[in-house]
């Protein structure tokens, strides 16, 4: 059975925290995809929709969403989500996410690296999705990825001691920025954080 599907209102200007509260209902007892659109959610937003539905015992299956903000929210909170585009909406996604990417200075990649992949750019890299043990990761600029690091990452391989490696769950086989080697922390962030690494004194 395919799951129901709630899209956000085209327009921005509406409530949607009401309009959601009042819909839900119609999806009492099913699973439920919720596209977003153009909606940039943090993380108490998505929690809010979810309390919602688990009241209405409604589950939660995809969250997609045409801003990367709310795909990454998600992600930290552990749903599966999906980034998708149209012609008019690449240049604003990713102008105005909180990460400062610029759109020629930072290449997105969605989806899981797995052990044996590569992936080398000389500018920014940013994943939506798993890296991999046995996987690598190597930038010239951040590394920020949005899911699990288990993998190998470099940022700032040509020499860059203020570039950054970040990821929702920092468990890297090895860290690399510029010439400077360390290995992850054993914790798990906090649900709904992430981690970062960069050279301080001398160190990562």
């Amino acid at each position: 059975m395919n799951d129901s599907v709630f899209s956000f209102p085209s327009s921005l200007n509406i409530n949607w925290r009401s309009l959601f509260s009042r819909k839900i209902k119609n999806y009492s007892g099913k699973t439920i995809e919720i596209n977003c659109q153009k909606w940039s959610l943090n993380c108490s937003d998505l929690r809010y929709l979810n309390q919602l539905c688990l009241k209405n015992k409604t589950s939660i299956t995809l969250i997609k969403a045409q801003t990367i903000n709310t795909i990454i929210s998600a992600s930290a909170l552990g749903f599966r989500s999906y980034l998708y585009q149209d012609d008019n909406s690449i240049e604003e996604t990713i102008t105005n996410n909180q990460l400062n990417a610029e759109i020629l200075q930072t290449f997105f990649y969605q989806g899981t690296l797995r052990s044996g992949e590569i992936l080398e750019k000389e500018e920014n890299i940013l994943i939506l999705g798993d890296v991999n043990p046995g996987a690598k990761i190597s930038s010239g600029g951040d590394v920020m990825v949005w899911g699990r690091l288990l993998g190998t990452a470099h940022a700032g391989k040509n020499g860059n001691d203020t570039s950054t490696i970040t990821a929702l769950q920092l468990k890297p086989l090895q860290l690399r920025i510029s010439n400077k080697i360390a290995r992850g922390p054993n914790e798990s962030p906090a649900q709904g954080l992430a981690e970062q690494c960069s050279i301080v004194d001398g160190e990562i």
